[in-house]
């Protein structure tokens, strides 16, 4: 019989092992002296430093789910070439009157 493994990793990261930060990464970070935003961010940091874009809405992100739809109604959709998942969103939106 075999035993379950327990992970051994703490999920601790060291601060030290932070990377350094570049001129590009001052140059969009938010700026703000005693909780008063002097100047907003104009990007975000992500996991490989700056990126340009919407960062992440958290709770306001949009959710995976899965959807079963009729072959058709998703070729025709899919017709129209990229963007057709954000197509299908405002679709349903409008039928239901948001």
């Amino acid at each position: 019989m075999t035993e379950n493994k327990h992970s051994t990793d703490s999920g601790w990261v060291d601060p030290d092992d932070a990377p350094e930060w570049t001129d590009e990464m001052f140059e969009v970070a938010e700026f703000a002296i005693g909780g008063k935003v002097i100047r907003p961010a104009t990007c975000y940091l992500g996991p490989n430093g700056v990126v340009r874009g919407r960062p992440p809405l958290g709770t306001a992100s949009k959710r995976q789910v899965t959807l079963r739809l009729d072959p058709d109604v998703l070729d025709r959709f899919r017709a129209d070439g990229p963007g057709w998942q954000g197509r299908i969103n405002a679709a349903l939106r409008k039928a239901v009157g948001l």
